[in-house]
């Protein structure tokens, strides 16, 4: 059970998202922070997005039996009573937001019900059963930990906390869509209209260039605005770049497979290593 209810919050995930926070908010403190308004920053945004993750998992539960990758998880293999998945979900959202708003700021709580709102509503309950947008418009609740990071200390969205939007929201389609081409014969039996499968991979790969532009741009005004330094600039465009490159490198591939994995595992190991990078390099050591 407690093995179920773990998997439930998908931890791979939330490791990553909370990594995130934890970098937002290193990078609005400076190296300067409380730790106790960290430490219930962490938790309030952990709770909340696994809350998320939850109730995700509970409304595409019966679209979970229908792909292989997915069959196996909790409420597919019926370990769980859907209902009882449900309540898990919204007690988790109580807590973490309740947390975010009384023992962090009133902003980080906001940021936190946007998030969650944008993953459930607009993004499982509507987009992903509806249209291609869903990756591009989901990524909205995936851009939120670092925000939330970064306002727990500023107490207010400034150019920074949107910088740092734009970075997690640029990110996310490159990565999904690499991973949805590697799966798009599930997601096409599943009746996900995903990118790959309505428009097709070349489509998707072409798609996935401007965002990965527009990521290279948001990279630099990091520094440009000194939120960063000039070691965080100099290895976060080599890498940038790099991914972009191997990203054009698939419109002329013969291997869709063997390339979208590895641009799937680039865009993993790419955001670690730039937030690690950002964090070090934080200006005003």
């Amino acid at each position: 059970m407690f093995k179920d209810l773990i998997s439930l919050t998908k931890p791979n995930l939330l490791r990553l998202n909370v990594f995130a926070a934890f970098g937002g908010y290193w990078i609005a403190s400076k190296w300067s922070f409380d730790w106790i308004t960290l430490l219930w920053m962490l938790i309030g945004c952990t709770l909340t997005m696994a809350s998320a993750t939850v109730i995700n998992n509970f409304y595409d539960r019966e679209l979970d039996e229908k792909m292989e990758r997915t069959r196996n998880r909790t409420l597919p293999s019926g370990r769980m009573k859907p209902k009882h998945v449900l309540l898990y979900g919204i007690i988790l959202g109580i807590v973490g937001l309740t947390v975010l708003f009384t023992l962090v700021n009133v902003l980080c709580g906001v940021l936190g019900v946007i998030g969650w709102f944008a993953y459930i509503v607009i993004y499982t309950m509507w987009l992903k059963r509806t249209s291609t947008w869903s990756t591009s418009v989901g990524g909205i609740s995936g851009a939120m930990p670092p925000v939330i990071g970064y306002c727990a200390v500023t107490g207010e969205f400034d150019m920074g906390a949107f910088l740092l939007f734009a970075f997690l929201f640029l990110w996310q389609p490159a990565h999904f869509w690499s991973l949805a081409i590697r799966r798009v014969e599930e997601y096409r039996t599943a009746g996900f209209p995903l990118l790959p499968v309505v428009k097709g991979i070349k489509r998707t790969k072409i798609q996935m260039i401007p965002y990965l532009v527009l990521l290279l741009a948001t990279v630099i005004l990091l520094y440009v605005y000194d939120y960063a330094g000039i070691v965080y600039l100099i290895i976060s465009t080599v890498l940038t770049v790099a991914w972009l490159i191997h990203t054009i490198s698939g419109l002329m591939t013969k291997d869709d497979e063997k390339w979208a994995k590895t641009n799937f595992l680039i865009s993993v190991n790419y955001l670690m290593i730039v937030f690690i990078v950002m964090i070090i390099n934080t200006t005003k050591l």
